[in-house]
């Protein structure tokens, strides 16, 4: 991916919901990309899949997939890559799941639509999907519909739809969220599980940094539709070099340490018609500086970032406490 942009035309003026976003995801690889709610996360994600279908909306930028260009492509042409070689996991699986069909109708049909597989040879790999990411007595509940499954065992449930084709590419749109941390645990050892059974890459978009410490290779932090930081895992949660990230780390709760209040971002997330032509995240950083008037460019080799703070101003605000994650 490469300088994605998406805006929408509105009354109020232009959103600029993904400003300039670019990636890159390897074989077997998992990406993770981070932010709060509004950020441009899943946003960029339905563009390059071709599901932002708004009159009012504006994609532009590069996105190549195994060679070949496939930002606008056509739904004819589109159409084989979704669910087969890029599956996705779509954020709330209660609605992405139809309540009027089986679980298993709708993997087999998923199949059927991008194999050439018979009605009953995709049953039983239906069947053989649900067993692999822990639905019990599969066989049975192949014919249950949604709502009798919990959360958890609906997320499962579309986590076998999205790999039902063994895809190249596997999105996971907030996986884990509304669910309890057993299941959370569970859900992210099956995803990486699944990866090295099946050889997919994945990109896993989160507002966790936990989920990205556990799970992600490498990881691009998003504000306001902007990358802000992008590098290894290891780098950007050792050692963060934005603000925005130092925020994001210092927010997370850690077993064995107590302190009065759990540590947060001043201000609230802005509207996306408010946002500074300069550094997005100045009006909520306490290190805003007139500079910060600039729009900052990732810089950097390897892990990257976008901040006018040099490089010693960043050392004494680490050696205060401040910026360690």
């Amino acid at each position: 991916m490469r300088d994605l942009s998406v805006s929408f035309a509105t009354r109020q003026g232009v959103v600029r919901a993904v400003d300039g976003l670019s990636l890159d995801v390897a074989a077997r690889e998992v990406v993770g990309i981070v932010g709060e709610s509004g950020s441009g996360k899943s946003v960029a994600m339905y563009s390059m899949l071709g599901l932002v279908r708004d009159a009012n909306a504006t994609i532009s930028g590069s996105v190549v997939f195994e060679g070949r260009e496939i930002l606008g492509l056509p739904d004819k042409e589109m159409q084989p890559l979704r669910g087969g070689q890029i599956g996705m996991i779509f954020q709330d699986p209660m609605t992405a799941l139809t309540p009027v069909f089986s679980v298993g109708w709708q993997i087999v049909e998923q199949i059927r639509q991008h194999t050439d597989m018979t009605k009953g040879q995709a049953k039983a790999r239906a069947i053989e999907l649900l067993a692999e990411v822990g639905i019990p007595d599969a066989r049975r509940r192949v014919d249950s519909f949604p709502h009798e499954f919990s959360g958890g065992m609906r997320q499962r449930v579309v986590i076998a739809m999205a790999l039902s084709c063994n895809p190249r590419l596997l999105i996971a749109d907030e996986p884990t969220t509304a669910l309890d941390v057993t299941t959370q645990a569970q859900i992210l050892e099956l995803m990486g599980r699944l990866r090295d059974t099946h050889g997919s890459s994945i990109v896993i978009i989160t507002h966790d940094m936990g989920v990205i410490a556990e799970m992600a290779d490498r990881v691009t932090v998003m504000y306001a539709g902007r990358p802000v930081e992008s590098g290894p895992e290891v780098d950007v949660v050792r050692a963060p070099r934005h603000p925005y990230t130092w925020g994001l780390l210092g927010a997370v709760p850690r077993l064995g340490e107590r302190s009065e209040r759990l540590a947060t971002i001043p201000g609230n997330v802005m509207s996306p018609l408010e946002v500074p032509e300069g550094c997005a995240f100045a009006p909520r950083c306490e290190y805003a500086m007139a500079q910060c008037a600039q729009r900052p460019a990732l810089t950097g080799t390897g892990h990257q970032h976008a901040c006018w703070l040099g490089e010693e101003q960043r050392v004494a605000i680490r050696s205060d406490g401040k910026g360690a994650p």
